[in-house]
């Protein structure tokens, strides 16, 4: 079954929809427990559902989708599930980029590829390479990512390429070495298992964006429409007063 095969129901139109959204790809083991499966079940279950999320995204005209999919911590659980999780990437990648590209979708990958092995990257490489002049959906996968080590590898660019700015350092100036400076900063974060941690995902990205709690493998367009309807009646102020923003400016 394609990338936008399936039938699907009409979508609300009375929220505006959020300009970019991000998810922690997060309780897909719990899932399978639940139903007394294996974790991997739970994984495979988790593809499907991120096929589900890219096609609603792309009906609602949401521009950015940025996907958590393995963290630098990731690496600490059994060597049998890191195994089938990299092979489940890799194998998501030879089936899915295609369709990606047909669907006029970019994809970028972000995080520290330097613990994937030389396969996995060229593939990587290869997908990117193949979406990059797409101008619709913008997906970004992170894997081996953590908030932490992007906010590291972007000081220590911005103090090699600007060392005569140490000490009056702008947030403007630091930005651009972020792994996502290409995009803006997330306005719905779904964090999906039932969690609300950020869990080191995007720090310093999300510190004004809005959050829901869904679950992952359980996902379905009606659960996509609450939240998006949750972000709808949601006001975001950034450090100002509702009457403010209701104040026209002059």
């Amino acid at each position: 079954m394609g990338l936008f095969s399936s039938a699907t129901q009409r979508v609300p139109e009375v929220f505006a929809a959020p300009r970019h959204i991000a998810v922690i790809m997060d309780g897909n083991g719990r899932w399978a427990r639940k139903r007394f499966l294996p974790r991997i079940a739970g994984h495979k279950r988790g593809v499907e559902t991120v096929r589900e999320l890219v096609k609603q995204c792309v009906k609602l005209n949401v521009e950015y989708l940025t996907l958590f999919a393995f963290s630098s911590e990731n690496w600490r659980r059994p060597a049998e599930e890191v195994s089938f999780l990299m092979g489940l990437f890799m194998d998501a990648l030879d089936r899915e980029v295609v369709k990606l590209h047909q669907n006029n979708i970019k994809l970028i990958m972000i995080g520290d590829r330097t613990h994937f092995d030389a396969k996995l990257i060229a593939k990587i490489e290869a997908s990117e390479l193949l979406t990059a002049n797409n101008s619709g959906l913008v997906l970004t996968i992170a894997a081996n990512y953590g908030g932490r080590w992007d906010i590291l590898q972007a000081v220590n660019k911005m103090y090699t390429v600007q060392p005569q700015l140490a000490g009056q350092y702008k947030e403007e100036d630091f930005q651009p070495y972020l792994s996502m400076s290409y995009a803006p900063e997330p306005d719905l974060f779904i964090r999906t298992g039932g969690e609300t941690r950020i869990s080191n995902f995007l720090l310093w990205q999300l510190a004004y964006t809005n959050s829901i709690s869904p679950i992952l493998a359980d996902f379905n367009e009606e659960a996509f429409n609450l939240a998006i309807q949750s972000y709808g009646k949601r006001e975001r102020r950034f450090g100002r007063t509702s009457e403010q923003l209701k104040k026209p400016e002059a």
